[in-house]
């Protein structure tokens, strides 16, 4: 039973999360939510007592995977600090390996795609979304890339350039991915980049 309340849990964020992604999400109501579904707003009611709810469970089920990413690629969690004493040992390729695997994830991975869809679509109309926006997409990555360069660099000034220039490019082709008709050439074109990359860093 419990399995069951479970998979209808999951079926209600996943479509929820289609419609936020679709028409935002002050653009969609506990309404559309239920008619997507098929079922009673009473019903929906039983699972869910609001939209907030909904997307702090959304929310959630993001961070879930989240960690089971970074744990699956073994990247350093945790504090900067922590996250740049353990990189001073890394080599680029599994950063490479992980960028890539991050790409992937916000891009071909549907719940993942919708809730950046989301972001994009609601990062200037609501607070919480903008700093959602923020901390999964923009500042979040760049400090985080930039706390592993200062682990391989050594040196926090250089770190911080170094970062931009990586992410700078990745960020520029989620947009790129989302109006190409052919997404692997997209996905080829990321892979040019890091290995450009990772060649200038050798050189300098």
């Amino acid at each position: 039973m419990e399995s069951k309340e479970k998979n209808t849990k999951e079926k209600i964020l996943e479509e929820a999360l289609k419609l936020f992604a679709q028409n935002g999400y002050l653009g969609t109501s506990m309404n559309d939510i239920a008619s997507k579904l098929g079922v009673t707003k009473a019903a929906l009611y039983k699972h869910y007592k609001n939209k907030q709810e909904i997307l702090d469970s959304i929310i959630q089920k993001m961070n879930e995977l989240d960690i089971e990413r970074v744990k699956l690629y073994e990247m350093p969690e945790g504090d900067l600090e922590k996250v740049t004493a353990e990189y001073k040992e890394t080599a680029f390729v599994k950063i490479k390996q992980f960028t890539k695997v991050q790409f992937l994830h916000w891009t071909e991975e549907e719940f993942s795609s919708c809730f950046r869809k989301m972001l994009t679509l609601e990062q200037y109309r609501e607070p919480q979304m903008a700093q959602l926006y923020q901390n999964y997409l923009a500042s979040g990555p760049l400090t985080y890339m930039e706390a592993l360069f200062s682990g391989m660099l050594g040196d926090e000034e250089k770190a911080r350039q170094t970062a931009l220039d990586f992410y700078g490019p990745i960020f520029l082709l989620y947009s790129i991915y989302d109006g190409a008709e052919d997404k692997s050439h997209v996905i080829k074109l990321l892979e040019k980049h890091m290995d450009h990359f990772l060649q200038e860093m050798q050189i300098s």
